[in-house]
């Protein structure tokens, strides 16, 4: 797998993916990444809600530039994240979503479904979104699009 330029990322979760981001944070800790976990530690019974704002508002105030949030489905992490105005969070299914939730749409948060995918393709997701570039240009335009005010 390709290395990344190393930099601060924000990990969180909820109770149903806590395996998942224990296996991020030792493979992003291993590329030379500083990974800061912001819970939960364990399995037991934990509202993404809370973990998917401190997150989001960590890397909305320009605290992290960047961070992976993972929940069963991650559906409910990417609704949460999306709240905040400085946050382009994606779910992906896959390395082809990753990149494209980067490369299109500059996405500073990946989500993730720990009940969707696995091991092998979170790795090969969060690896691809680590490495690839946004385009700019026309993305660029449309992501400028969407922060105008209605």
């Amino acid at each position: 797998m390709k290395k990344s330029k190393s930099k601060k990322i924000a990990i969180a979760s909820d109770h149903a993916a806590v395996d998942l981001k224990k296996t991020l944070v030792k493979y992003l800790a291993d590329q030379g990444h500083q990974v800061i976990d912001l819970g939960p530690k364990s399995k037991k019974s934990a509202h993404y809600p809370k973990f998917g704002k401190k997150l989001a508002g960590a890397v909305d105030s320009g605290e992290f530039p960047r961070g992976i949030l993972i929940c069963g489905t991650g559906i409910g992490m990417s609704i949460t994240a999306n709240r905040f105005r400085g946050v382009r969070a994606a779910l992906a299914h896959d390395a082809y979503t990753a990149r494209m939730a980067k490369a299109h749409n500059n996405a500073n948060v990946l989500v993730l479904g720990a009940r969707v995918l696995g091991e092998g393709v979170a790795l090969d997701a969060v690896d691809v979104w680590l490495t690839t570039k946004f385009e700019g240009g026309r993305h660029q335009e449309r992501l400028d699009m969407i922060d105008e005010e209605c």
